[in-house]
C-alpha cells in the first residue's frame, strides 16, 4: 500500500472504521474517501456504483454493517439479512467493476456454527447449524466471505476476509440496552461508584467465558494483513486467550476503583458458556496482539471516565 494510496473505509464513524483511519492516519496515509450513511445509503446499488466511478478508490476496507444484540438479531431478522447483503453485494461488486487493487470484508464471529468445538477455528465455517437469534445477520456474513472468494476464484480480485472476534475501545456504544458485555460492566461501575451504591448486578453466575481484543490491535492486524495476505477462506484476528465474565467484572470494578460488591442476578442468563477463536493462522503470518485486557480495560476508563453519563 502506497503512502499517496485512496483508500475508502465504509462504516468510518463506527468503533471499527475508525480505528482503521486512525491506524493508517499513523501510518502516514491522508487520503481518505469517508461517506456518511445519510450521504451514501450502501444498500442503494445505483449510488454506490456511481460512488465508485467517480472516486475510483484503491483500497477499500469494509466495515460498514447493519449492527445489533440479541433482541436486535432476533427481532429485525429481514432487515438485517436483506441490509447486510446489499451493503456487502454492492461494495464488493463495485470494487471489482472498478478495479479496487485490494479489498477487505469484515466479518463476525456469529458465522461460526452454535455447536462448533472450542477454540474455533477457521476451517469450522459450514460444518453445522448457526445460533437461530442471529442467524440472519450470520448468513449475510457467511455469503459476504464467499463473494469475496468467489470474485478471487473467477476475476482474480484481490480481497480478503477478516473475523474479529469481541471488540471494545474507542467508539465503543454505551447505551446499558443496546451495548455489549465490557462497556456496559464499565458504564454500571463508573455510575455505582459516582452515585455511592452498595451493589452492581451483573446478570447470571459470570462463568461464561469470552475473549476480548482492543479494537486498536485489531486496527493493527487490519493494516498487517492487507499487506501481507491474500487468499481466499478467512483469518481469525482475536487474542486467542479468554476470561471469564466475572473475572471481567472484577477487573473493571478495581480499574474504576469501586469498593461495593457484585450482586448476581441468577433469573438472567448466562449464554453461550465458552466463545474462544483460535488464532493461530494469524500468528503463523507473522502478527500478534499486543495490548493485555488489562491495559486495554485501562486506557477505555481513561478515555470514558469524563463522558456526560460518567460525570
Amino acid at each position: 500500500m502506497k503512502k499517496d494510496a485512496t483508500i475508502y473505509i465504509a462504516g468510518h464513524r463506527g468503533m471499527v472504521g475508525s480505528a482503521l483511519q486512525r491506524k493508517l492516519q499513523s501510518e502516514g496515509f491522508t487520503n481518505f474517501l469517508t461517506r456518511t450513511s445519510r450521504e451514501l445509503d450502501l444498500r442503494n446499488q445505483a449510488a454506490v456504483n456511481e460512488f465508485f466511478a467517480t472516486e475510483k478508490p484503491d483500497y477499500v476496507f469494509l466495515a460498514a454493517a447493519k449492527v445489533g444484540g440479541i433482541l436486535a438479531n432476533n427481532t429485525y431478522r429481514g432487515e438485517f439479512i436483506y441490509d447486510n447483503l446489499m451493503i456487502q453485494n454492492n461494495v464488493i461488486h463495485a470494487s471489482h467493476v472498478n478495479g479496487v487493487k485490494k479489498l477487505m470484508f469484515l466479518g463476525s464471529s456469529c458465522i461460526y456454527p452454535k455447536l462448533a468445538p472450542q477454540p474455533l477455528r477457521e476451517d469450522y465455517l459450514l460444518t453445522g447449524p448457526l445460533e437461530p437469534t442471529n442467524e440472519p445477520y450470520a448468513i449475510a456474513k457467511i455469503a459476504g466471505i464467499k463473494l469475496c472468494d468467489a470474485y478471487r476464484s473467477q476475476y482474480g480480485s484481490d480481497f480478503i476476509s477478516v473475523m474479529p472476534t469481541n471488540l471494545y475501545g474507542p467508539n465503543d456504544n454505551y447505551d446499558l440496552e443496546k451495548s455489549h458485555v465490557l462497556p456496559a460492566l464499565m458504564r454500571k461501575f463508573i455510575e455505582a461508584k459516582r452515585e455511592n451504591k452498595p451493589t452492581v448486578v451483573m446478570w447470571g453466575t459470570g462463568s461464561p467465558k469470552r475473549e476480548f481484543l482492543h479494537v486498536d490491535d485489531l486496527a493493527d492486524a487490519c493494516y498487517y494483513l492487507m499487506q501481507n495476505y491474500s487468499e481466499e477462506g478467512l483469518v481469525n484476528i482475536g487474542t486467542g486467550v479468554d476470561v471469564s465474565i466475572l473475572s471481567l467484572a472484577q477487573l473493571i470494578k478495581e480499574t474504576v476503583g469501586y469498593h461495593g460488591v457484585i450482586k448476581h442476578d441468577l433469573t438472567k442468563p448466562d449464554g453461550t458458556p465458552r466463545k474462544l477463536m483460535t488464532i493461530d493462522k494469524l500468528k503463523g503470518l507473522g502478527w500478534e496482539p499486543s495490548i493485555t485486557l488489562e491495559e486495554g480495560v485501562r486506557m477505555v476508563y481513561e478515555e470514558v471516565r469524563e463522558e456526560a453519563w460518567a460525570v
